[in-house]
């Protein structure tokens, strides 16, 4: 089986991160540092299709908590502390309800065990016009993008995915084509009859609509033992909106 790709920081607890769509582990490097110096070990883990992990045409939930079991026992670990942000919060609680034995707790920022319609429509048509037979720099892509995606933000946190794939042509890590197709996958929620009774922390921003109050029952259902806290001035992007609430929260919850 392929290996998981994973930047690994620091010695202690092993907690394991998961980044949302379209991201990679580098994008937590900041806060991975931060759990390091607080006696964590952070691994900053591109799943599958994203980052320099390996790219599959499978692509669900029950496979990336696969690919996670697959990583815990390749990294000879007994169990591990698991993170994980919007996907990948998805498939953080898609691996404890499966495996909940490797499981010691669980942190989801801000998604909700539910069924999300797709929604990044607009995000995947900008990033296929980006022809790299005649894109060279990043700027340009930028440009192009800026038609499609207003946010800044946004777009800066795509174009993180640019690398040189050969020596003359630029092309994203993410496997386009492929997430292109299982938008639905994406949206999708974990098992009905799934659930994990371990500590369970559920991160939502103030700004964001992703979990709403009306979740909770829904969430206590499948997470028995779950607390509900708000990062505040936040939306979606709660862990690098507001890092340093997300950072407390977390590490309080982590360390009790």
């Amino acid at each position: 089986m392929a290996e998981l790709y994973s930047k690994i920081i620091g010695q202690g607890t092993p907690l394991l991160i998961l980044h949302g769509f379209l991201g990679m582990g580098d994008n937590w490097k900041t806060l991975g540092a931060q759990y390091a110096e607080n006696g964590l070990q952070a691994h900053l883990i591109d799943q599958r299709n994203h980052g320099k992990s390996f790219h599959s045409e499978v692509f669900d939930y029950d496979i990336l908590a696969e690919d996670l079991k697959h990583y815990i026992k390749k990294n000879e670990l007994q169990s591990a502390l698991i993170l994980g942000h919007s996907m990948g919060g998805k498939a953080a609680m898609q691996f404890a309800c499966s495996y909940p034995d490797l499981t010691k707790k669980l942190i989801v920022a801000d998604i909700a065990p539910k069924y999300y319609p797709p929604h990044h429509q607009e995000i995947i048509n900008g990033l296929k016009q980006l022809n790299f037979d005649q894109i060279k720099s990043r700027t340009e892509a930028d440009k192009i993008l800026g038609g499609y995606i207003s946010d800044f933000g946004t777009r800066q946190f795509l174009l993180k995915n640019l690398y040189w794939a050969s020596k003359e042509k630029l092309g994203f890590r993410f496997n386009l084509e492929v997430l292109a197709n299982k938008m639905e996958e994406v949206g999708e929620n974990i098992g009905a009859a799934d659930h994990y009774n371990g500590p369970t922390l559920f991160l939502r921003g103030s700004k964001s609509e992703y979990i709403m109050e009306n979740d909770l029952p829904e969430i206590k259902r499948h997470f028995p033992q779950a607390q509900l806290e708000t990062i505040q001035n936040a939306g979606h992007w709660l862990h690098a909106e507001n890092p340093k609430q997300f950072f407390e929260k977390s590490i309080r919850f982590l360390k009790a």
